[in-house]
């Protein structure tokens, strides 16, 4: 069994984590294989990830860490088990303390699998030169690259006019993503099970916009409107991304793939929304001391 391992290495006790799960895979049958940026912290460093065909991801940290990881793997539909080692980890299903367990779950095949929409994005100039396509499990966000201004796009779903948005930014999210970016920005929650895309309007300069909730099976179109057209930049998941040209338009539609993630244990999406995002009634929280 090939096992990628993604971490942070913002995580002080990574190393120790490392050293644990060295000792403990191979007595469960699985060949360990690194990314780069991990290579100082093992004692004896495994074979990179792109040196095989995965049949798992483990990745440690936070769901910053599964982001990244879900992104390395290019559309494949690769299980990827979460250890969070850090707070919140809405996305993760283990932590530090239950790493054993998750290992021998994985080993045995003892855990649930949620495939989970992903979103395609492919940008092409005005010349219909069409650039590389990115897949992102959260979201896509189309804002100002350098100090926050405001931007006006035209967006259109499916070829139809959406109407001009006045706003910082345009968030289009997956149902996973609708508990990120787009929730700060007054997004709805979308349970995973529900296949659409969200569009969000981040701080939009009238009442009038409202996020908009649409088919997965839909074409999302942004394009930026000219003179506001300068120095824009389009993020996926909050963690890569790259400027647009004047003339480029960027599509986001359904991920032919999707992203699967291991879950241990028979607690929902709604257990984890309560617990992890403090959900629900006042009464009902533990007090914080």
């Amino acid at each position: 069994m090939n096992v990628g391992v993604v971490g942070n290495p913002r995580y002080g006790d990574l190393a120790a984590v490392l050293r644990t799960l060295a000792r403990e895979a191979p007595g469960r049958g699985m060949h360990l294989y690194t990314e780069p940026s991990l290579l100082t912290l093992w004692d004896r460093p495994p074979p990179l990830i792109d040196e095989a065909q995965l049949s798992a991801l483990l990745t440690f940290g936070g769901d910053g860490t599964l982001l990244r990881g879900a992104r390395l793997l290019h559309g494949a539909e690769v299980p990827i088990l979460g250890i969070n080692l850090g707070r919140v980890g809405f996305l993760t299903t283990a932590t530090r303390d239950g790493l054993s367990q998750a290992l021998e779950a994985l080993a045995t095949g003892r855990y649930l699998l949620e495939r989970r929409m992903a979103l395609a994005t492919t940008i092409t100039g005005e010349r219909g030169s069409l650039q590389v396509a990115h897949q992102s499990l959260n979201d896509v966000a189309v804002h100002k690259a350098g100090v926050a201004r405001v931007i006006r796009v035209r967006v259109l779903v499916n070829g139809e006019d959406l109407g001009p948005y006045t706003a910082d930014g345009i968030i289009v999210s997956s149902p996973t993503g609708s508990t990120a970016y787009s929730l700060s920005a007054g997004g709805p929650i979308v349970a995973p099970g529900v296949e659409a895309m969200v569009i969000t309007p981040v701080c939009a300069h009238t009442l009038a916009v409202r996020p908009v909730v649409v088919p997965c099976e839909h074409t999302v179109t942004i394009e930026p409107i000219h003179p506001w057209a300068d120095d824009l930049f389009v993020s996926y998941d909050g963690q890569v991304g790259g400027t647009l040209a004047p003339g480029d338009r960027v599509d986001i539609r359904r991920s032919a793939g999707a992203v699967c993630l291991v879950r241990l244990g028979t607690e929902g999406y709604f257990s984890r929304m309560r617990q992890k995002l403090r959900w629900g009634d006042l009464d009902e929280r533990e007090t914080v001391k």
